[in-house]
């Protein structure tokens, strides 16, 4: 059975991360379901229009558990999740039952907003961790914290794509798609 991820995202959304995201997990095998925060078309971060598969009250209806939710990052997308007290909830539950989450650029900001980040070294884009201890503060592209992944920005999406794969899937999967993709591993 393929693993079911969850990527919510809205308005601002960096169009980079989240079209890597999808499309390595998809390549890997994963079932992914893209849910606007809002029902309807989502202006990305460089003004791409955006149509996610549902709405994400629909796919929370439709599934309550994942077994990974990513959130990506720009603004003010970011800004929006970690605002959304649905969001909140979910990535707060996701990680209580000891399921994966993971987000990058700004989107830690939502992890270390729902508490998540306490005592747990992770990475963002620069100054979205404020108030997050500096020793736990990484610069490596991505950081993995058991169940919580964090990355950089739009240059590391597909590092941190790959290691959501591995996460996943194992190693070998994650050497195959990086190979089929031409990406350094």
């Amino acid at each position: 059975m393929s693993p079911h991820v969850l990527v919510p995202f809205s308005d601002g959304v960096e169009e980079i991360e989240l079209a890597t995201i999808v499309d390595v997990l998809r390549r890997a095998g994963a079932d992914v379901t893209t849910a606007g925060l809002k029902p309807g078309p989502i202006t990305g971060r460089s003004r791409m229009i955006l149509m996610p598969g549902a709405s994400l009250d629909d796919a929370l209806a439709t599934r309550g558990a994942f077994d990974l939710v990513v959130l990506p990052g720009g603004l003010p997308n970011a800004h929006l999740l970690r605002d959304d007290p649905r969001i909140v909830a979910l990535v707060q539950s996701e990680a209580a039952a000891g399921r994966k989450v993971a987000a990058i650029c700004a989107a830690p900001s939502v992890l270390l907003h729902a508490g998540l980040l306490n005592d747990v070294p992770a990475t963002s884009y620069p100054g979205a961790l404020k108030g997050h201890p500096a020793n736990l503060l990484r610069d490596d592209p991505v950081v993995v914290s058991g169940n919580i992944t964090t990355s950089r920005g739009p240059g590391t999406a597909m590092a941190f794509a790959l290691s959501l794969v591995e996460s996943l899937f194992g190693a070998k999967t994650a050497v195959k798609i990086a190979g089929d993709v031409l990406a350094d591993r």
